[in-house]
Formats: C-alpha cells, structure tokens, sequence
C-alpha cells in the first residue's frame, strides 16, 4: 500500500477523539466541527476497510481493530511531532500535557512531596499522574511513562533504572518483647510473619537474604496478606509481626526507634525501581524534563 497523506490526516483525528473520549471534544481540539470530526473517521474507515470506532449516544471506544492500530501509529505520532520540534529548532522548548503512570507507593512517598518543583520549572507542562497497581498497557491508555518497583518484564517499553532500595526485614520492640528477636534468618518460619502481595502475580512476595554471594529463601508462618504499604507498615508497628519493607519507607521508623533492622548483617537484599517509556528515539522534552528531574530528586541506592 502506498502512502497517502490523507491516512495522516485520519489517524490524527483519531487519535483526537481516542484521547478526548468524544467527537465533539476532539472537534474543539483540532478546530473541527462534531459532523467534521465524524466524516473524517468514516473516510478513514473507508480507506482502510474495517471500522475503528463502536459509537452509542454515551459514548465511543475503539473496536479491536482500531485499538491495533491506535497502539500501532500512537508512538509515531509522537515521533513526528517531536521531530518537527526538532526541525523548527523547538526541542528545547518543554510543554505540553505529560501523563503518568505511576506505582501508588512511590507516588505518595516521593514524588507527590515533590512535584511542585517541577511544575514551577516547567509553567507550560500540566502533568496528569495516575497511580496503579499494575502498569496495564501504556501505549493504548496514552501514557508517556510508568514509575515501576521491580524487575520489568520483557516487552517492547525501554527500561531505565532509577534507584534500588535495600528490603529490611524489621519488628517493633513490642513484638520483640512478646515473641523474641530471631537472631538468624533462618528462625523466621518460628514467628509470625506479615505477607505483602506481589501485584504482577497476586501471590505473596518470596523472603531472601542477601550477604555478598550467599543467599538464603526462608518459609514464613503468616497469618496476613496484604496489598497496601501502609498497612503493612502500620501492622508491623502495632506488632502484628515482623515484615520485610523497603528501607526507603521505613528507615524513619528505625531511627525512631519504633522499628529494629532485625538482621543489619544481611544487607544485600534489594529491589529496584525503573521507568518505562514507549521509544529511546526522538523523545519528547517535556519527556526527557521529567527524567531529568527524577535524576536530580531521587539516590542511586537506599
């Protein structure tokens, strides 16, 4: 097939009426009126063949057809705005909408205290940050880049580690004076221990120590699982039990003396956390802004 400059055109409108929801926003946004907006698609159906957009009265979602090829064309697009930037001699210029997807933890530890500095930097970029469990599919739900703990799984996103934190196993000196301080992780499995829920699998996270090469996987005895920080946290400082938490969001409490680092000896247990984002080539400022800006805030290691 060869190309068409009205192909272009189409998939831009689409993209409008994809990213807005609806044919009369996407016809405010590219200047277009609602009929306007709604022949445009129809001749992009029509040259294509296959029909992109399911319409009701409420409301328009892309058929499977059109969310291959919204998924497909969606980074291009992009690329060849960001290219025309670079042509004009605009690269540098950051602005626009920036969206984010963002692991909950480290939306409300780290960056939520901290974005106001950004957004001071760059007074033409409003951000849109969405906190989720799990990454779901970033292309089609239009995000520029996900905030991630742990290792990614193999795909297409590029993958970019920002810091590793050391996992703690901890217990407040309540629990200790209940129930004792194991002095090896290898009594774990004699105390009660608190379950935190892996998000990509559903099952509870496995238990590792870490001195240099020597690595030890424990049995817990766990009577509670759970799929919040927080909870966990405010679990373990009620003595629940002991939990194993990133030293990032416990290391206070340590200090504090409301928590004990149970085993400071195994210090070699860590987990990372990346950023993905859909193509190492041509991106956006606004984009390379806000890496720039994690760089600076957040430390290689914790």
């Amino acid at each position: 097939m060869s190309f068409d400059g009205k192909y272009l055109s189409g998939i831009g409108v689409l993209a409008a009426v994809v990213e807005s929801g609806s044919f009369v926003r996407a016809g405010e946004a590219l200047g277009l009126t609602q009929p306007g907006v709604s022949r445009a698609i129809a001749r992009l159906e029509e040259r294509i063949g296959v029909r992109l957009l399911d319409r009701t009265t409420r409301s328009v979602s892309l058929t499977a057809e059109g969310r291959k090829l919204h998924e497909a064309v969606m980074p291009l697009l992009g690329e060849v705005d960001e290219a025309v930037n670079l042509a004009s001699g605009s690269a540098a210029i950051v602005r626009g909408r920036l969206r984010v997807n963002s692991d909950p933890f480290f939306s409300r530890l780290m960056l939520a205290p901290h974005i106001g500095r950004f957004l001071e930097k760059y007074p033409e970029v409003s951000l849109e940050l969405i906190t989720r469990e799990q990454l779901g599919d970033m292309v089609s739900d239009g995000f520029d880049i996900a905030i991630r703990f742990g290792e990614p799984t193999a795909s297409s996103l590029i993958a970019k580690k920002l810091l590793e934190t050391r996992i703690m196993t901890v217990a407040s000196p309540g629990y200790i004076r209940k129930k004792g301080r194991p002095s090896h992780p290898e009594e774990i499995p004699q105390h009660v221990s608190i379950d935190f829920r892996n998000p990509n699998t559903g099952q509870p996270f496995d238990w590792e120590f870490r001195r240099g090469k020597k690595v030890i996987e424990v049995k817990k005895n766990a009577r509670l699982l759970l799929s919040d920080v927080d909870s966990m946290l405010n679990a373990c400082l009620a003595g629940v039990g002991i939990a194993q938490i990133m030293a990032i969001d416990v290391q206070k409490y340590i200090d504090q003396g409301r928590l004990v680092d149970l085993f400071p000896d195994w210090p070699d247990e860590r987990f990372p956390l990346y950023a993905l984002y859909p193509s190492r080539h041509l991106p956006a400022a606004k984009l390379r802004a806000f890496m720039d800006f994690l760089a600076e805030m957040l430390p290689v290691k914790f």
